[in-house]
């Protein structure tokens, strides 16, 4: 058949293009993957051995092409799944098994100042009523006074709460991250905190991050007061990666202009101080016509922009993301000393590798989506550009018109496509779209990037001589033009555009379609439109909960007569946030139509739904017997033992199964709790203890306990 011969053809040409290999991280991921949606933690024997057996295979096999690739495929899986087992083995440390209030002792690892306060994270040596087999490793908590110092021992009355669930099922899960960072609690500590002996020396790994933090809140507060006001914490955001003095306000306003990127140390920062670097040590080399002649200076430049961008990452904090792009950019600049091209998507695939053995759970994180979506995208169309007919001369424009329309056309050339490319994932994480992301970065990126990040980078390197004041005085002007850009794009109508939350189904659709379409280059590629329609029919029209329920069942929304959701209860603003931006919804959390459709007195409210239901919310005991004999559903925040006629979600259920939503189907309701059924992972809480059938007709989620309120601020 000439479709099957066109389709083997093609697959030849990828496979000698090497192609092929592209796959091999898209593979290690679909492991990843898999891992995580176990519901019970594997044994790390299982992977290994698949992998054992798909190698065997494959040295069996490797004289059949087509048997040789399903086997090596299968190898990259294997390899993910094993990656990611030995990955939670590794960082494994225990969790807080409920909020506690106690004297907390430990080393302080981290300073970051913040509008009110600071944020501390404490390597632990010491937590009143607990064993020390139980101590986590680390906790973070915030304070609002005190000085402490990196490194510091300290004790103090802290307010701990074990780190929580996604606020809604589907959503952020705050407690699998803390848990692969090592936060084993988080919390408050509300009154003095006193410097004490430590009980033996801090470990060498403590002392040389300590000293590390020491020097960057000092160049953050140098930075911050020679910069002034936002401009200044903006800029010290950019070199040492401490965000604590941005306020909300600037945060909403950069992420609406679709620029919140900037203040986030990742690729595009990595790239500009690694090529800022490379461009001046180069520059500078040439200036010689002994070494320009004798020595490789570009291979030179190369090893120093490398050995910048390392200091770069481990002076600005190291995180995730960072470090994530530190290996992108190593592996871009180790391609110009073998002599290879620095940008090709080989070497993406390779970072890719690296990336996710190192850190497997990163797979499953927006600033990993988006950055290696981006990138591909972009060195895919530079691969396509490349192949393009070149019958035609390049236009004759005047000097500055010609650099100056190609600077402008690669601007929104590159933004368009790294906006499509990452539209996806942003929606379905934030539930998102900022359609004037592509004027915010047109109007910002050219700031940034001739001004902004060169004199960061002049402002590092005369920072020890004491002569670097005129670089921050610079890179804080170019900030608040770049800040006032922003402030502008945000107030235009429609700046950012709510989506309502889809499924991993369509995600899975829309990550399909960019794979396909970038790691192709034959006509192959074309297929790509199949995923990416079904990914738009499953995302247009998504599932959209009846009722959501806060974790520790203080407040509940239900959709109400007119489509909108209503709220009864007292939920927390940034749960209440998070539910009105899943819903499409942009009204907000303090917006007093959330309350309008819901009958209230002292002992709970009444929400009719559209389809008549009654939804009950019971704050005392007296108005649960009532409701269970008039209402259709009741939910309440006290543990409830005693029969109920009505389907009925109380605290303890709500403690075992975290955030519930109810979607509406003509028998009643059907839920999805946020914690899995039965799933024993290392970062999920505890159990509760079977309930019996009477107390537990719908579903339920809880707080972990009755101390005060969550932990929601905290994240």
């Amino acid at each position: 058949m000439a479709w099957r011969a066109r389709l083997f053809g093609a697959l030849s040409r990828e496979a000698e293009r090497r192609r092929l290999f592209l796959w091999l991280p898209v593979l290690m991921g679909a492991g990843i993957l898999l891992y995580f949606a176990a519901d019970s933690e594997p044994a790390l024997a299982a992977p290994l051995s698949g992998l054992a057996l798909a190698a065997g295979a494959a040295f069996a096999l490797r004289r059949r092409r087509i048997a040789l690739m399903v086997c090596l495929g299968l190898c990259a899986a294997f390899v993910g799944f094993a990656a990611a087992t030995w990955r939670t083995a590794t960082v494994a440390s225990p969790m807080l098994d409920r909020p506690r209030i106690g004297l907390l002792t430990g080393f302080v690892e981290a300073v970051e100042a913040r509008d009110a306060g600071a944020r501390l994270v404490i390597l632990v040596t010491g937590i009143a009523g607990l064993e020390p087999a139980a101590w986590p490793r680390r906790v973070r908590v915030n304070v609002r006074s005190g000085t402490v110092s990196p490194g510091d021992h300290i004790a103090a009355v802290a307010r701990l709460l074990p780190p929580p669930g996604p606020a809604r099922p589907g959503g952020y899960d705050f407690g699998r991250d803390a848990f692969f960072r090592g936060l084993g609690a988080v919390g408050s500590i509300p009154g003095k905190i006193a410097l004490t002996p430590p009980p033996h020396p801090p470990p060498p790994q403590l002392s040389l991050a300590a000293t590390v933090d020491r020097a960057r809140n000092a160049l953050t507060r140098r930075i911050a007061e020679i910069g002034g006001g936002q401009a200044g914490a903006m800029a010290a955001a950019l070199v040492t990666g401490k965000r604590g003095l941005i306020t909300e306000t600037t945060n909403a306003d950069l992420r609406a202009a679709g620029i919140y990127h900037i203040v986030s140390i990742s690729g595009l920062h990595m790239v500009l101080a690694a090529g800022t670097i490379f461009w001046l040590v180069r520059a500078v080399l040439a200036l010689s016509r002994t070494l320009a002649l004798g020595f490789p200076i570009k291979k030179i430049a190369a090893l120093a922009a490398m050995a910048g961008a390392t200091a770069y990452c481990v002076f600005s904090g190291a995180e995730v993301a960072t470090v994530r792009s530190l290996i992108m950019t190593l592996v871009m600049l180790g391609a110009i000393l073998v002599d290879r091209p620095a940008l090709s998507m080989r070497n993406l695939a390779l970072a890719a590798i690296i990336v996710l053995l190192r850190e497997p759970e990163a797979l499953l994180g927006p600033s990993f989506q988006m950055s290696f979506g981006a990138v591909a995208a972009l060195i895919a169309f530079a691969e396509r550009w490349e192949e393009r007919s070149r019958a035609q001369p390049p236009s004759a424009l005047p000097w500055p018109l010609r650099p100056l329309w190609i600077a402008v056309t690669g601007i929104i050339v590159t933004t368009l496509l790294a906006t499509a490319a990452t539209a996806p994932f942003g929606a379905y994480h934030f539930q998102t779209f900022n359609p004037f992301g592509l004027l915010g970065n047109a109007l910002a990126l050219p700031f940034v990037s001739l001004f902004v990040m060169p004199a960061a980078v002049f402002g590092v390197l005369a920072y020890p001589f004491g002569l670097d004041a005129p670089a921050w005085w610079l890179m804080g002007l170019a900030s608040h033009v770049v800040l006032q850009l922003a402030h502008w794009v945000a107030g235009i109508d429609h700046s950012t555009v709510v989506i309502a939350a889809f499924g991993p189904a369509a995600l899975s659709c829309f990550a399909a379609s960019l794979l396909w379409a970038t790691l192709w280059t034959t006509k192959l590629r074309l297929l790509a439109i199949l995923p990416l329609i079904g990914g738009v029919m499953i995302a247009a029209k998504p599932e959209r909960p009846e009722i959501q329920i806060e974790r520790d069942g203080s407040g509940i929304a239900v959709r109400g007569r007119d489509g909108l959701l209503v709220v009864a209860g007292k939920p927390s603003r940034f749960v209440l946030q998070q539910w009105l931006t899943a819903d499409g919804d942009s009204r907000n959390p303090d917006d007093a139509s959330l309350r309008q459709g819901a009958a209230c007195d002292a002992q709970g409210c009444v929400i009719r739904t559209k389809d008549g239901r009654n939804v009950a919310y019971a704050r005392e005991r007296l108005a649960i017997i009532e409701d269970c004999r008039r209402a259709d559903l009741v939910v309440t925040p006290i543990p409830w033992t005693a029969p109920c006629k009505a389907p009925l979600i109380d605290r303890t259920a709500l403690g075992r199964d975290g955030a519930t939503a109810l979607v509406a189907r003509a028998e009643g309701w059907r839920s999805h709790a946020a914690e899995q059924a039965g799933g024993n992972r290392p970062w999920t809480r505890q159990s509760a203890p079977p309930l019996s059938p009477s107390s537990r007709p719908a579903a339920a989620v809880t707080s972990p306990s009755d101390d005060g309120p969550g932990p929601e601020p905290l994240q």
